[in-house]
């Protein structure tokens, strides 16, 4: 096994206990294993991680499925606006040039990192 197995092995079990016990996208974290750890492209990077986290998804909705923990309807609803947003977002995003969509990507991690950030500011001044 190289380093770089290891690496995708390693950033694959974070992403899946990330995703599973707090709910974010693996992309979060697998994006970031393979262009920084891996040194893969944005382009192939993004598109690793979407196939990757495939199984990911499916053991943590059937887990939280079994526990009574999904609501169906908006599930589906939003399922199906991901899979024309997913098509829509690939096509776009095999045209878009390799650094600019590391750029657009990395403002979307900043932004995100601010988002929940503020979140747990806001929640911890209501909390005793």
């Amino acid at each position: 096994m190289s380093w770089a197995d290891a690496a995708a092995v390693v950033g694959g079990f974070g992403a899946g206990f990330l995703s599973g016990t707090i709910g974010i996208g693996g992309g979060l974290l697998f994006v970031p294993t393979m262009t920084v750890g891996l040194r893969l492209s944005q382009a192939v990077a993004q598109g690793t991680s979407l196939v990757a986290i495939i199984p990911t998804a499916i053991v943590g909705a059937f887990t939280h499925f079994r526990r009574g923990n999904v609501l169906s309807r908006p599930a589906l609803m939003m399922g199906g606006g991901g899979v024309v947003g997913a098509v829509i977002g690939a096509l776009v995003a095999v045209e878009v040039p390799g650094p600019l969509l590391a750029r657009i990507w990395g403002g979307f991690l900043v932004f995100s990192a601010y988002r929940l950030t503020m979140q747990a500011l806001k929640a911890s001044e209501k909390t005793p």
